[in-house]
């Protein structure tokens, strides 16, 4: 079956075909009634203008770009992102609008992206993640003038509208938890080093510990199922071990689960591990992990919302999360001797 073209919607409507651009694109040019003849006719034979031409004739590509700095096989089992990209397309399908999602093997080529989706017209905006200290990428956005919403980190984004974690409430809420089971050495394993999330994080958890007396020992993972084991067999063969490990993700602590487990360390009766990010795998490991639940497809719905407004040409202003619920669970129990 022949696709129906914009000559094909001109001839049965006896208009010129830049008529019917100029009523597809809801541009000046035509009457009421003419626009409305145009569209029924469009509608009727199936005609949807190209992305790619509406762009070029002045119109909107109806589409956001989504970048995503990370090995293929390592956001294959991260649910972080997986909920962020749920709660931003669930956003953009109520608006019939587009996510361009593909990932890059480092800031150049994510940088070399953006370049070419703005020049091709082929996004309208685009969502940026995992923002570091001094990120190249925010000024190579601010030059191009291409609409952008930062998801984390403001205090990294340069002029971009940015949400921020809600840092200061998680800390609280996690040490306050294993202060609360009369923890006093805690473990953290921290996420990558450059990411301004994890300096942000370090601050406010020691900030915490040091408000309750509590000695802190940190020592950095990468987000990964094998740095998190790793860190985790480091902490446990310290001459005086944590009683308590809070790591920066649930891929890591679950990951730690499983070293303590190899190593004969009974949790949570040796130590308690707690996850800074809940997810189903959390609930899916024996004991089960208390975490911290981030509304995270809430904050891409909202991100997806303002950046849509951004790209719209109208203002974008950013929010900051809500703060996390606890989850308790059976991986954190009272210290041996107390409560």
């Amino acid at each position: 079956m022949k696709r129906p073209t914009i000559a094909d919607v001109a001839l049965r409507a006896g208009v010129t075909k830049a008529a019917v651009s100029f009523a597809l694109n809801d541009q000046p040019g035509v009457s009421a009634a003419t626009r409305e003849r145009i569209l029924a006719i469009a509608a009727e034979v199936g005609f949807q203008p190209s992305s790619a031409a509406r762009a070029l004739s002045g119109g909107r590509a109806q589409a956001l770009g989504l970048v995503i700095e990370r090995p293929g096989r390592v956001l294959g089992v991260e649910p972080y992102f997986m909920q962020l990209i749920s709660g931003i397309q669930s956003e953009l399908a109520g608006q019939h609008l587009t996510l361009l999602f593909t990932l890059a093997e480092d800031h150049g080529a994510e940088i070399s992206l953006y370049r070419g989706w703005w020049a091709q017209r082929r996004v309208d905006g685009v969502f940026l993640v995992d923002l570091e200290v001094e990120d190249p990428r925010v000024p190579v956005l601010e030059g191009l003038g291409m609409p952008a919403f930062a998801i984390g980190a403001p205090q990294a984004a340069g002029t971009l509208p940015a949400v921020a974690p809600n840092t200061s409430a998680a800390a609280e809420t996690a040490i306050g938890h294993l202060a609360g089971l009369g923890h006093r050495r805690i473990g953290r394993v921290a996420g990558r080093a450059h990411y301004w999330h994890t300096g942000n994080r370090a601050e406010t958890v020691a900030a915490a510990c040091a408000q309750r007396g509590i000695e802190l020992v940190t020592v950095s993972g990468d987000y990964s199922r094998e740095s998190g084991a790793r860190a985790t067999h480091e902490l446990l063969s310290l001459p005086v071990p944590p009683t308590a490990i809070l790591y920066d993700n649930d891929i890591m602590a679950v990951a730690g689960l499983a070293e303590a487990q190899r190593l004969g360390v009974q949790v949570p009766g040796q130590v308690s591990i707690m996850a800074w990010d809940d997810s189903i795998l959390c609930e899916l490991v024996h004991p089960a992990l208390t975490a911290l639940r981030h509304d995270i497809s809430g904050v891409g719905a909202a991100a997806a919302r303002r950046l849509t407004q951004l790209a719209a040409g109208g203002p974008a202003e950013g929010f900051t999360e809500p703060a996390p619920t606890l989850m308790s669970r059976g991986s954190t129990a009272p210290v041996r001797g107390r409560g």
